[in-house]
């Protein structure tokens, strides 16, 4: 039901979406708990809000584009208050499954870290625009001092400017993902005019003018100058293009470092959902590694890397899709000599039926990366439920201002 008159509310508490809620539920964006508030209702939103009472966690947003901009959700908040928020996000996920564990600091990626960005693209009549799409809106708001993305990021906005005039129609926004690699920028395009031969041949002559190492235009790529790499500890790895990469090289070192923690001493490691070599590469300088990815471009991506670099023990990589066929125990355990530790790092579903498995290979520790507490919290449950010692949780918050949550925890098998 929609009214005009205005409703006066207190938040309780955020939602899993950074939302403010009131009783209702009433969902208040860009609220924290304890604010009394007021807006104009429709449904369960509350818009046009003022906030009557500030909450001490309250800041002035560090972005001039915040109030239009949907990239962010949180920079209304103080840093330790949306620490202590993410990380109580997997504390009540854990809770809910009847566990609790230890909580080490939240680490945080800096401002102006962002690696990796799609931009909404699309031709004006001077030319044309990109950005970010406001909330929960179609429209575009232009972001040119934007604090998540990376400065080199950032100045990579007229070249997909450009490219929309070259390659966008009028009706359809393009969808550029712009990932920094270790030589360059490596561009993916999604929306785009169909390729013919003139299109094709405008766009190759571009990309060196643009700056661009890769151009993938839809599935066909256009040209290539150098190869877009990522270096994973000694390995100098070129992902397909828009295949998966952590946000921030911070938020990756972070990971990698719990990582490595869990699995030391460990001589033979099984990492799960491997994608192009995050953890491999680095964790095959003091152990034998078996890698196995559902995609088959990033396996043979995470090989290659593997042989060209010096100074790494063996890395057999292998393409599996694990939801269907999960690692088996006497895969795990082949011929008695056992991988002593996993890492898994699944999508946000979880990996349930792979964690089923390395229960019944009695594998001794695991290192479980996940971008979804909920998800993570079931598994835990499994794990803890088989024996396993939940030891800690590192919340690792390379989504800046976002209401995303990832983290690393260190499983062990109780003797």
């Amino acid at each position: 039901m929609s009214t005009s008159a205005r409703t006066t509310a207190t938040i309780t508490r955020l939602g899993h979406q950074g939302d403010g809620v009131a009783e209702g539920p009433l969902f208040a964006p860009r609220t924290l708990p304890g604010e009394v508030v007021t807006g104009v209702v429709a449904g369960s939103a509350m818009g046009d809000i003022r906030i009557e009472t500030p909450s001490e966690h309250r800041v002035q947003a560090p972005c001039r584009h915040y109030k239009s901009c949907g990239g962010c959700q949180l920079q209304h908040a103080d840093d330790d208050f949306v620490a202590e928020w993410k990380q109580g996000i997997v504390r009540h996920a854990l809770g809910a499954q009847g566990l609790e564990t230890t909580f080490r600091p939240v680490h945080t990626s800096p401002p102006r870290s962002r690696r990796r960005a799609t931009l909404a693209v699309r031709r004006t009549k001077k030319g044309a625009m990109a950005g970010f799409h406001g909330r929960a809106s179609g429209v575009i708001t232009e972001i040119p001092d934007c604090h998540l993305l990376d400065p080199d990021l950032l100045a990579a906005i007229p070249m997909v400017e450009d490219l929309a005039q070259i390659g966008a129609s009028r009706k359809t926004p393009l969808a550029v993902t712009v990932t920094l690699s270790d030589i360059g920028l490596d561009v993916l395009v999604k929306n785009g005019k169909p390729l013919d031969g003139p299109l094709r041949m405008l766009l190759a002559q571009s990309v060196e003018k643009l700056g661009i190492t890769r151009l993938t235009w839809d599935d066909e790529q256009i040209a290539m100058t150098q190869p877009p790499t990522q270096t994973f500890g000694p390995a100098k790895v070129c992902p397909p293009p828009g295949s998966f990469l952590q946000a921030t090289r911070e938020g990756e070192a972070a990971l990698l470092a719990a990582v490595q923690e869990i699995v030391q001493g460990s001589k033979r490691i099984v990492d799960l959902f491997a994608g192009c070599g995050t953890f491999a590469l680095p964790l095959a300088k003091n152990a034998e590694i078996l890698a196995v990815e559902g995609d088959p471009e990033m396996v043979q991506a995470l090989e290659a890397g593997w042989r060209q670099a010096k100074g790494l023990k063996v890395v057999k990589a292998v393409a599996r899709d694990l939801f269907r066929r999960p690692m088996m125990p006497d895969e795990l355990n082949p011929f008695g000599a056992f991988y002593e530790a996993a890492v898994i790092d699944p999508p946000r579903s979880g990996a349930e039926s792979q964690v089923a498995e390395l229960i019944k290979a009695r594998t001794r520790t695991i290192a479980y990366v996940s971008c979804n507490p909920v998800t993570f919290a079931r598994d835990a449950k499994s794990l803890v439920g088989a024996g396993y010692q939940l030891n800690w949780v590192q919340v690792v918050d390379q989504f800046r201002w976002a209401a995303h949550t990832e983290l690393v925890a260190s499983f062990t098998l109780a003797d």
